[in-house]
């Protein structure tokens, strides 16, 4: 897998024989990226992001959400929470634009079926995947953890953040949605007294995302990972199709090289990619793979209503 020559894409008439592979399959392994969420509608740039962090945006020349959550970092604290608490409302507490997730749902409902993730905007549960087979490798964005970290506990945020963004003048609507308030200005900043702090050390609180080494792995992180990994042993040999859905080139190694590997191995598996422009397999598995190149949503709508 060292150059494009060695790929595979774009499968003809991908969409039937993906139908007759997930009619088949016993068990569908689904691994899922920011493509995923992208295709949902959960974009970080654009009207999305004008619409929420305008005032940023002006003040500190922010140009889309994901690099201007680490533009902040340095700021004072208030301003930080600000700009981190309305990123963390809309992504996590607020509703995709799109029912992508309810739609995959649709598919592997009545599979037997486990998740692998690097999204961290909880939506497969939403959309009402069975938190037990789902493995969020990356973190959380509703979970605090201590920045220390001085101890192996994650904390639910959701109260935090709700006052947060209503402390700076959003209003929180009957469905979640957040809007701003026609009354008045909106503040750049929180109250001091809701900047969260460790209950142990003191020290600050940070989002429970893999950025660095500090990121916490707690005890429900773990039995995920137990999860997974006996899913996995059990299904060896069954007839298992890896359903890969926008996994980009920044990990391969969590899901994508996996699945590939994985397939290749076990003798009745195979590997179905979805993706946007980025949908492709090794030559050594084409016999065993699935690409096809496109919108998520549009696909697995193609699919719904095709059958």
């Amino acid at each position: 897998m060292n150059s494009y020559s060695d790929y595979i894409s774009d499968t003809p008439d991908g969409i039937i024989k993906l139908k007759k592979a997930l009619a088949e399959a016993e068990t569908v392994i689904v691994g899922a990226g920011a493509g995923l969420s992208t295709s949902a509608g959960f974009v970080y740039s654009g009207e999305r992001f004008h619409k929420y962090f305008c005032d940023f945006i002006d003040k500190y020349g922010i140009r889309d959400m994901y690099s201007g959550g680490f533009a902040v970092l340095d700021l004072d604290p208030k301003i930080m929470w600000a700009y981190w608490s309305r990123y963390i409302y809309i992504n996590r507490y607020m509703n995709p634009p799109k029912p992508v997730y309810e739609d995959l749902y649709r598919l592997v409902k009545d599979k037997d079926y486990f998740v692998i993730t690097t999204n961290v905007d909880h939506c497969f549960q939403k959309a009402g995947f069975d938190k037990k087979r789902l493995f969020y490798t990356q973190g959380d964005y509703g979970l605090f953890q201590c920045s220390k970290p001085c101890h192996y506990k994650t904390y639910d945020n959701e109260e935090t953040i709700r006052k947060m963004v209503l402390a700076q003048g959003f209003v929180i609507g009957e469905d979640g949605s957040l809007s701003a308030s026609e009354s008045s200005k909106l503040e750049m900043t929180v109250p001091e007294e809701l900047i969260p702090l460790c209950p142990v050390c003191r020290e600050p609180m940070t989002m429970n995302l893999r950025s660095n080494d500090a990121f916490v792995e707690d005890e429900g992180w773990n039995k995920a990972a137990e999860r997974y990994t006996d899913f996995l042993r059990r299904h060896q040999n069954s007839k298992t199709l890896f359903l890969e859905l926008g996994v980009g080139g920044n990990t391969p190694v969590i899901i994508k090289y996996p699945f590939i590997r994985m397939t290749a191995e076990w003798k009745n598996a195979t590997y179905v990619c979805l993706n946007y422009n980025e949908a492709f397999a090794p030559t050594s598995i084409k016999d065993k793979a699935i690409c096809i190149n496109g919108d998520i949503g549009e696909t697995l709508r193609s699919y719904l209503t095709n059958k």
